[in-house]
């Protein structure tokens, strides 16, 4: 029977975006509004996350609007609101964003965020039947999406979010800028890397020209900095040009001297509504111990919010658009509660909706970085990962200023 309208005309499904933003957010928008409109859908977009629920609420129409899914970060902007009772925030204000989804008459949300963002929109539809479908979102790309990686007949689980290719790319390109300054005196370059319980991002850094790494995975006892300080010290002396550049992860637990405890560094013990403090100063911790004992100039450089901003990358757009080609599918089955996720590591050219599959919200959680991606007696990541990376990034041709130059020698 011929069809005369679109399938969900007089529906409306809104979007909104949480938590700390990437280069991707504004793609993934574009990309669902599109297939959600060609689906019948009228679109809204609501603003900073879950806090344009609350009140009167935030709420924009993205319906036949001009849309620039190139340009970084995300036009509906993001809080780390969270609707339900946290330790910062006792109130419960899930009837605000109940009233708001009534009264704006809006039929399916989609959730772009982590686990915190959606975490809460699972148990909205667990606890309210809200109908909620999720969208991967990390630079840090510990969201436990199940993609599997095929390496030399092993099979890895690893993890694919949108966000990571852009901040890896950016973090890829940063490692291999401080290559020269590095060389230009004979200096250890500790670069932080945001990664609050893994060390995904921070690898890139390796695909830079990086040497070494330290990550979350690894907790840094007084044993373990020993041995890493011999390592730092055996590996600058054999480099060539008496230079080296370091990633560590803002996660890092560092073994205190002077406490005698082993933690992080925090640069902030205010808390989220989610509960996370702010991390940050670990770069400089280690760089101050490094000259200090191995008498090695070395210092930090903090790569921060370098990595969230800029223009989404190539694969992590066409990743963006072949992961809403799968929200199309979970809104013609009515698929509620899930996320959409690629099945396979692949190159850009194997992103296709054949790659996906879908997860249940409530299974998402955190992954850790994989023990064979890297090899904690030697702090370095291994073939495995680059070949992880391999399939995201183009890998840099780094140019080398060869010289040897005589030595002049007075008479």
């Amino acid at each position: 029977m011929k069809q005369e309208h679109k399938l969900f005309k007089g529906k409306t499904l809104a979007i909104l975006t949480g938590g700390g933003d990437t280069s991707a957010l504004n793609s993934s928008i574009e990309s669902i509004r599109n297939r959600a409109s060609m689906l019948g859908y009228k679109v809204y977009g609501i603003r900073q996350g879950w806090k344009g629920l609350l009140g009167d609420g935030d709420i924009l129409d993205l319906t036949s609007q001009p849309y620039d899914g190139w340009y970084g970060g995300t036009a509906l902007r993001s809080s780390r609101t969270n609707p339900f009772p946290s330790e910062k925030n006792p109130e419960s204000r899930v009837p605000q964003v109940l009233k708001n989804l009534k009264r704006y008459r809006i039929d399916v949300l989609v959730s772009i965020g982590g686990d915190d963002t959606n975490g809460a929109a699972k148990r909205l539809y667990e606890t309210e039947g809200i109908q909620v479908i999720g969208f991967p979102k990390t630079i840090d790309n510990d969201l436990r999406t199940r993609t599997m990686h095929h390496y030399q007949g092993k099979e890895i689980e690893s993890v694919l979010c949108p966000g990571f290719p852009s901040a890896a790319n950016a973090i890829m390109e940063m490692t291999a800028r401080l290559k020269t300054t590095a060389e230009s005196h004979s200096r250890i370059m500790v670069l932080e890397v945001m990664g609050r319980d893994a060390g995904w991002l921070t690898g890139a850094a390796s695909f830079g020209g990086a040497q070494l790494a330290l990550v979350p995975e690894v907790e840094m006892t007084r044993e373990r900095k020993e041995f890493f300080f011999e390592v730092v010290k055996e590996t600058y002396l054999n480099s060539k040009k008496k230079s080296l550049i370091i990633p560590v992860s803002e996660g890092v637990k560092w073994f205190d001297e002077k406490t005698g405890k082993l933690d992080v560094v925090y640069a902030s013990s205010e808390l989220d509504e989610y509960g996370h403090p702010r991390f940050g100063g670990i770069s400089g911790i280690i760089a101050s111990e490094i000259a200090q004992k191995l008498k090695i100039d070395a210092r930090s450089q903090i790569s921060g919010y370098y990595p969230r901003a800029g223009k989404c990358s190539e694969y992590d757009r066409r990743l963006t658009m072949t992961l809403a080609d799968k929200v199309v599918d979970l809104l013609l089955r009515e698929h509620f509660g899930q996320m959409p996720v690629i099945r396979k590591i692949t190159p850009l050219v194997g992103l296709e909706e054949f790659n996906t599959t879908s997860i249940d919200m409530g299974d998402v959680g955190n992954k850790p970085l994989p023990g064979e991606y890297f090899d904690l007696n030697t702090y370095r990541f291994n073939d495995s990962y680059m070949n992880f990376l391999s399939n995201i990034l183009v890998k840099p041709t780094f140019p080398e200023f060869e010289y040897d130059f005589p030595v002049v020698v007075p008479d």
